[in-house]
């Protein structure tokens, strides 16, 4: 349950982080919809990125909470 949690958080994240920078984005990296393109590429990037970083979170306040 917990890594289907992680993963939710991570893809909201991401794409959440992927479109409202997508207008700064070179014209090759946005997503147009319904066709493969580099912007999905980017998306899911964006997704990988978010999701390490919710590891790394989790992992940290893992290791905060035994050390108390």
């Amino acid at each position: 349950m917990t890594n289907f949690l992680h993963a939710l958080v991570a893809v909201l994240a991401g794409n959440a982080a992927y479109f409202l920078l997508m207008p700064y984005l070179p014209l090759a990296a946005r997503h147009v919809p319904f066709r493969t393109d580099l912007g999905l590429v980017v998306d899911a990037c964006f997704c990988l990125v978010a999701l390490g970083v919710t590891k790394f979170v989790s992992a940290w306040k893992r290791e905060s909470k035994q050390h108390k």
